[in-house]
């Protein structure tokens, strides 16, 4: 059975593109998203727990956030979870609500979050080529010690690998690309 599964390949490369648009979907631009709270935990009931679980978030507002928590009791535990998530965001409490104002974006953070956007896009990259260099190693072991493929299959293969390996990294560069203008020029 051989070892090599483009299916396979093609997957752990998509889940790594997958992965860095998650990361760049936290990074703060100046204009208000809900996913800017998804990497908050909260400790309610003895436990951590994602905000997503205790409360219900909302942009009402291009610069504003709204955390409707659903348990009073848990005011102050998701207050806390959010000033501890370091997204330089000040919790207003206004009844069961917290009130998050967007404030705007200083020109060096604008910077250090695009240089962030860059860093993501590289962890990406290297996570693609590390799959391309698994392929490899299995397309060649396919061809050697099992004599699975000819040497031919193993070339059409490789070539097959690469363009995936091309696609995907483009991929990367397009959404960090898209995400440092976005964060830029808010």
């Amino acid at each position: 059975m051989p070892q090599y599964d483009k299916a396979d390949v093609e997957r752990r490369m998509k889940g790594a593109v997958e992965a860095l648009k998650s990361d760049l979907q936290g990074l703060r631009t100046g204009r208000a998203n809900t996913s800017l709270l998804d990497p908050v935990v909260v400790e309610v009931y003895g436990s951590m727990m994602p905000l997503s679980q205790v409360a219900t978030v909302s942009a009402p507002e291009p610069r504003m956030l709204s955390v409707q928590v659903w348990d009073k009791s848990n005011m102050t535990p998701v207050e806390k979870g959010i000033a501890h998530a370091n997204l330089g965001l000040n919790p207003i409490i206004d009844g069961q609500t917290l009130r998050l104002p967007i404030p705007d974006l200083t020109q060096d953070r604008r910077k250090e979050l695009a240089k962030l956007a860059g860093q993501y896009a590289e962890k990406a990259k290297i996570a693609i080529r590390n799959v391309r260099r698994d392929a490899m190693e299995s397309l060649k072991t396919d061809e050697k010690k099992k004599k699975e493929i000819s040497e031919d299959d193993r070339k059409r293969s490789e070539e097959q690998v690469q363009k995936l390996t091309d696609q995907y990294v483009k991929e990367t560069d397009e959404a960090a690309a898209k995400k440092e203008q976005e964060i830029l020029t808010q």
